[in-house]
């Protein structure tokens, strides 16, 4: 016998839909599965549930409930974000852009917006693996220039240092990611370079003589003389030069950003004492005089408010690149003498110490080097010569 049902559609049974059971923290939704544990708010203390779908089996949503089960009691537990490389890296600089120097900064954010954000900036940042990054740094050494043309393997070296940083800080800052792919990732071999051409002492001493009869000829006699950096002369003042004892205090250095010239920090973030010899405080002291008649000559038209050692005619604070265009064009004025760089000066500079002995810690603190590790490190070469004549030299000072 039929049995009817009588009432209303509303009134009928309706048919209860099954709601998925969850079991031990699992629980398939649709065609994937899920799992949900418990983790502690380490602000407030509240224990509050954490859902995380999309495996595709039971055994795969269990494996990585229990995982995230012993990373939530160690406390290590990250939840799950969407957050790109592009949007964090973003954020990261824009945070840090207090704290790094103008020049390094622009750096950064150079590196960032030419190679990294182009190749892996859409990518999840919880998503990245060092093969992500390995692959990075591959694809820019075969073809990561402007022009498709593979990319300087020191270039790809500064790449990763940047990313290398902003993932420690999603690491340990915003805590994002639970490790770093960068430390993991396979980076360019980088061949060890040495010091570009350097001059002999009669070859540095034919060029000053030749710019001996230019208004900034002191500038690079003091370059030479002190193995100073180039940013860091040209922001030193008159009240950083001592010379009686003598000596010059760098506190600081300028560059050039943007087509603008800027002051910061040196690089190491110190100041530093360095001694002077009387030739060179003898070259100061007429460098000043002639200063001070451009002063005179000028009158109330002189920009000097800040007495800078090196200024234009007018008194302004010389730009950078004006002295590394006038290196070049001063020395053409010498015949026979090979090319060189105003970097040079200061590779010189440490070179010629080194041969005469004076200790690797004298020269580095001279050079601002933050542990004369660097210094071993970029003048090894200077270090394996005098080895190869330690030998002769011991036996020479025990014969006499």
């Amino acid at each position: 016998m039929t049995k009817t049902l009588v009432g209303t559609p509303d009134e009928q049974p309706r048919k209860r839909k099954k709601t998925p059971k969850l079991r031990d923290g699992v629980v398939k939704r649709g065609s994937t599965w899920s799992y949900v544990i418990r983790v502690q708010d380490p602000e407030t203390g509240e224990s509050r549930p954490r859902w995380v779908g999309g495996f595709p089996t039971e055994d795969g949503a269990k494996a990585a409930r229990d995982e995230a089960r012993v990373k939530a009691r160690r406390g290590e537990y990250i939840d799950r974000n969407a957050i790109t490389v592009a949007e964090y890296l973003a954020d990261w600089i824009e945070g840090h852009a207090v704290e790094i120097k103008p020049h390094t900064l622009k750096g950064y954010r150079d590196m960032i917006r030419l190679y990294i954000v182009p190749r892996i900036g859409k990518a999840r940042l919880q998503a990245l693996r060092p093969s992500t990054i390995t692959k990075l740094y591959r694809d820019l050494l075969t073809g990561g220039g402007r022009t498709g043309d593979p990319l300087a393997a020191n270039t790809v070296k500064h790449v990763h240092i940047v990313l290398r940083k902003a993932l420690t800080d999603a690491v340990l800052v915003d805590e994002l990611i639970p490790n770093n792919p960068a430390e993991r990732a396979k980076l360019p071999r980088v061949p060890a370079t040495e010091p570009g051409m350097i001059w002999t002492p009669a070859q540095l001493r034919a060029f000053l003589e030749t710019a001996s009869d230019h208004r900034l000829f002191a500038f690079f006699h003091l370059a030479a003389y002190t193995g100073a950096r180039r940013g860091e002369l040209l922001n030193l003042r008159w009240r950083d030069v001592d010379l009686d004892t003598p000596q010059i205090h760098i506190k600081g250095s300028a560059a050039v950003i943007d087509r603008q010239r800027v002051e910061g920090t040196t690089k190491s973030g110190r100041s530093r004492v360095v001694s002077l010899d009387a030739h060179t405080v003898r070259v100061l002291k007429a460098h000043r005089a002639r200063q001070d008649a451009d002063k005179l000559k000028v009158g109330e038209e002189w920009k000097g408010k800040d007495t800078y050692v090196f200024t234009t005619g007018w008194g302004e604070p010389v730009f950078p690149d004006t002295v590394s265009s006038l290196m070049p064009k001063l020395i053409k004025a010498v015949p026979g003498l090979p090319p060189a760089r105003l970097h040079d000066l200061r590779h010189i500079h440490a070179t010629t110490l080194l041969m005469a002995g004076v200790p690797i810690h004298v020269v580095a603190a001279r050079l601002g080097h933050a542990d004369p590790a660097i210094t071993l490190r970029v003048y090894a070469h200077v270090i394996t010569e005098q080895a190869a004549t330690a030998a002769d030299t011991f036996a020479r000072a025990v014969s006499s």
